[in-house]
C-alpha cells in the first residue's frame, strides 16, 4: 500500500523528433484534487495517456493506485473523462452508461442503480431515453462526466471537464468534484480554467515542455509573494530604478506604481522608505496573487518559444 495515487519518475515521451513529455516526475497524494496545468503543447495530455497506459513511455516509470501504470486490475479502479471524446451518438443515455458498466464488469442491479444516481446528479434523468446525438455541447459533457464516475472510482482523470458548460454547468461539477474529496477518491484535474483550478485544487503543477517546473500547495504558492499598489505624489524614474530593491515595480501612470515584495512584513520598510525620499504615499493597495499571475510568470516566454 502507499499513500500516494500516482507517481511518476523521468517519465518521457517521443514521437520521431519531437518531444512531446521530457522527464516528468509527479507524486499526487490519495484523496487529492491536484490540479495539472500548463500551455497547449506542454505535453499534459499524452503525460495522462501514459498514466493510464494508453501510451507507452520511450523512457521513466509511473505507478498509478500502487500497480505499474496500465496494470488492468487498477483500470477497474480508475475513471476518465478526455477533453476530446466521440461516444456511440446513436445510443440512448441509459444506453450508453449500461455499456459502459459492462465493459468495467459490473452487474446488471448495480448498473442500473448507479446510472439512475448519476443521471438524477446531473440533471440528465429527463433526458435518460433521449439519443446522445441530440444532446448539446453541455449535455454531451455531463454524460461523459458520468461515465467517467461510473465504476465508484478511487482516481478520477478529468481532462478539460468544464469545456462547454455554462456556469450552472461548471457550478455543478465543481460540487461533484467536492465530493469526491470527500468520499476519499482522488481527482486528477486538468483545465485552461485557472479560476476553476483556484477553486477546486489542493495542489498543483505547472507543466511546460514536458517538464513540471513548480509543484506546491496551491495556498503556499499564492502566499509566496505580495503585491501592492501605491498611490504617490513625487514619483521620479530613478524612484521607479531604486524601488527594484523591494521588488519588480512598474508604473501604472497618473500616480500609481505597482510592487511586488517577496512578503507581506515587507510592505512598512516599503512606505517607511517612501516617506524618507520626501514621497508622499496616498494608499497602500495591496492586490491578491491569483493563479493566472502565477501561471503567466511561470510560462513568461513559452509562446515565443
Amino acid at each position: 500500500m502507499t499513500d500516494l495515487a500516482i507517481e511518476a519518475a523521468g517519465l518521457c515521451k517521443q514521437y520521431g523528433r519531437t518531444l512531446a513529455v521530457a522527464g516528468l516526475d509527479l507524486a499526487v497524494g490519495c484523496g487529492e484534487v491536484f490540479g495539472f496545468l500548463g500551455p497547449n503543447g506542454s505535453g499534459k495530455t499524452t503525460a495522462i495517456k501514459m498514466l493510464l497506459g494508453l501510451v507507452r513511455p520511450t523512457a521513466g516509470q509511473a505507478r498509478v493506485l500502487g500497480e505499474p501504470a496500465g496494470d488492468w486490475r487498477t483500470r477497474a479502479r480508475v475513471g476518465f473523462l478526455p477533453e476530446h471524446f466521440r461516444f456511440q451518438d446513436w445510443l440512448r443515455a441509459s444506453e450508453f452508461l449500461d455499456v459502459h458498466g459492462r465493459l468495467y464488469g459490473m452487474g446488471q442491479e448495480r448498473r442500473r442503480r448507479r446510472a439512475a444516481e448519476l443521471l438524477e446528479m446531473l440533471e440528465l434523468s429527463r433526458h435518460a431515453e433521449r439519443p446522445l446525438r441530440e444532446f448539446s455541447k453541455g449535455m454531451l459533457q455531463r454524460i461523459g462526466l458520468a461515465q467517467a464516475l461510473l465504476n465508484e472510482p478511487d482516481l478520477v482523470f478529468l481532462d478539460e471537464p468544464t469545456s462547454g458548460l455554462d456556469p450552472l454547468g461548471r457550478r455543478l461539477v465543481r460540487d461533484i468534484i467536492q465530493s469526491l474529496r470527500g468520499s476519499g477518491a482522488t481527482v486528477f484535474l486538468n483545465s485552461h480554467l485557472l479560476s476553476e483550478i483556484e477553486i477546486t485544487c489542493d495542489r498543483v503543477a505547472f507543466i511546460r515542455r514536458g517538464r513540471v517546473v513548480e509543484s506546491a500547495r496551491l495556498g503556499d504558492l499564492l502566499a509566496q509573494q505580495t503585491e501592492v499598489e501605491l498611490r504617490l505624489d513625487g514619483q521620479t524614474p530613478e524612484l521607479l530604478r531604486e524601488l527594484a530593491r523591494f521588488g519588480p515595480a512598474r508604473d501604472l501612470g497618473e500616480g500609481r506604481l505597482y510592487v511586488r515584495l517577496a512578503g507581506e512584513e515587507q510592505v512598512p520598510d516599503l512606505v517607511t522608505w517612501l516617506v524618507a525620499q520626501g514621497v508622499r504615499v496616498y494608499g497602500v493597495t495591496p492586490r491578491r496573487t491569483s493563479l493566472e499571475d502565477v501561471f503567466l510568470r511561470l510560462m513568461a516566454g513559452e509562446e515565443a518559444g
